[in-house]
């Protein structure tokens, strides 16, 4: 079973600011399944953006927990916005959390696609 979206969200939030750093919800989601976007903010003006990881890196045995995928890594904010903008004319429901932290460390599962 899945943890629904806002109490995924608000843990999420909570250990970045327990790692010193700073996290805000941009955008509120759909409460119990809204799909949950990570844009992280460097302090160079950078930025990067996690996504929601395609169903093929689930398999028939996980346990139901959110994976992430990298979309943009270190990106000018203007391609981030219009990234951001596409994302929501898609799905209106999404949660987008911001993140102001150097290093993600283990906060979120992110997973890379085999070369």
């Amino acid at each position: 079973m899945r943890l629904r979206s806002d109490i995924y969200v608000s843990a999420l939030i909570r250990r970045v600011f327990g790692l010193g750093g700073f996290a805000a919800v941009e955008h509120k989601g759909a409460d119990a399944a809204g799909a949950i976007f990570i844009r992280q903010r460097f302090r160079d003006g950078l930025e990067s953006l996690y996504a929601p990881a395609p169903q093929n890196f689930f398999s028939s045995e996980d346990d139901g927990s959110r994976k992430f995928e990298m979309r943009l890594e270190r990106a000018e904010p203007d391609l981030m916005r219009e990234a951001l903008d596409r994302e929501l004319r898609f799905d209106p429901d999404l949660w987008l959390v911001e993140l102001e932290i150097d290093d993600i460390g283990d906060l979120f599962p992110v997973v890379k696609p085999d070369p």
